[in-house]
């Protein structure tokens, strides 16, 4: 329980940093994901504690690289927000009706499923619209998780897709390291010029 508060805390504190840094967050967004932070509430020290959920920073390299960690946190996102939501109690009847004094601690709707259900849909969205072919990625490599070592029929075929495999991953490393010194060819070539 305690780690999926902090992980939605980062999540809300990640989305707060994302504005401040100059990216479009409605704010409606915004004002739910405060209201959720009151009610998911951990003081100053454990937020601060110097442990973050995700990276702050992503790995420095190639735009794909990074473009393929974002598709993984927002899946990650997806998938603690749908955690958070089970963990919340149905609407009733008796709790349907919402008082003035329980806005701060339900949130700005004063319903925090229907909160967590919002951030859910926006996250969706970006994923979706943003991030579908990282997506695809990641599924692959979940799959290959999933891959049954002890199987002798699964050894075998392995074996026998390993040449194909091999030769593959050796041309695309060989494939970039070309357009790598292409690069630099065609960037000499621009600063002799200029």
């Amino acid at each position: 329980m305690v780690s999926a508060v902090r992980a939605a805390i980062c999540l809300i504190l990640m989305v707060a940093l994302c504005q401040v840094r100059g990216a479009y967050i409605p704010s409606r967004m915004n004002q739910t994901i405060q209201s959720l932070l009151r009610h998911y509430r951990i003081d100053d020290e454990q937020r601060f504690d110097g442990n973050k959920v995700f990276p702050k920073e992503p790995p420095a390299g190639k735009m794909e690289t990074k473009l393929l960690l974002m598709g993984g946190i927002l899946d990650t996102y997806e998938k603690l927000l749908g955690h958070m939501l089970k963990q919340q109690p149905t609407a009733s009847p008796q709790t349907a009706s919402v008082s003035t004094d329980s806005y701060e601690q339900a949130g700005a709707s004063g319903d925090v499923r229907g909160d967590l259900k919002f951030i859910l849909k926006k996250v969706q969205e970006l994923k979706k619209k943003k991030f579908h072919e990282q997506e695809m990625i990641l599924r692959g490599l979940q799959d290959l998780k999933h891959i049954q070592m002890d199987n002798l029929v699964v050894q075998s075929k392995a074996l026998w897709e390993l040449p194909w495999l091999y030769e593959e991953a050796s041309s695309l490393s060989d494939n970039s390291e070309v357009r790598r010194r292409r690069r630099r060819r065609q960037a000499r070539k621009t600063q002799l010029r200029g």
